[in-house]
């Protein structure tokens, strides 16, 4: 007999680690980001910077686009985004805009999250868990930094 997979955070945050693998096999910094609509991801990006050139194709900017054509629609209200790094200021802005109903991150980005630079950037209607898969979204990092410096 299978068992039922449970779809939760952790589900759908695995969901995004498979993203920023991606990423990092492309050289980039590994970032994902899926968003997810009624138990159902219809978006999934990873970081794209280095392979278009583009100082905006960061996982979550991608996510919403994709998105955004799945749904035919510019607000994104009922969905969650799943990232693997608190996003930037710029990410958190996009947020805002999209007017993203929750938003759920796994490591914390001390230098250019967007808790640093204004916490307050993402109105109260948006609801935000930090910290899932936390170590195993740390780690991808830590090891992707490691390796460059070699």
């Amino acid at each position: 007999m299978m068992s039922d997979n449970i779809l939760d955070d952790n589900y759908f945050m695995a969901e995004a680690l498979k993203e920023a693998s991606l990423a990092a096999d492309k050289d980039e910094v590994p970032v994902g980001a899926v968003i997810v609509c009624d138990n159902i991801i219809i978006a999934k990006a990873h970081n794209q910077t280095e392979t278009l050139q583009d100082v905006t194709a960061h996982a979550e900017i991608l996510a919403y686009t994709s998105a955004s054509e799945y749904l035919g629609a510019k607000y994104l209200t009922q969905c969650t985004m799943y990232v693997t790094l608190e996003p930037c200021a710029m990410c958190a802005g996009a947020i805002f805009w999209s007017q993203l109903g929750r938003l759920v991150y796994g490591a914390g980005d001390t230098k250019r999250g967007f808790t640093v630079s204004n916490e307050n950037i993402l109105p109260p209607s948006v609801k935000i868990t930090k910290g899932v898969m936390q170590n195993e979204c740390e780690i991808l990092l830590k090891e992707f930094f490691l390796n460059k410096r070699k």
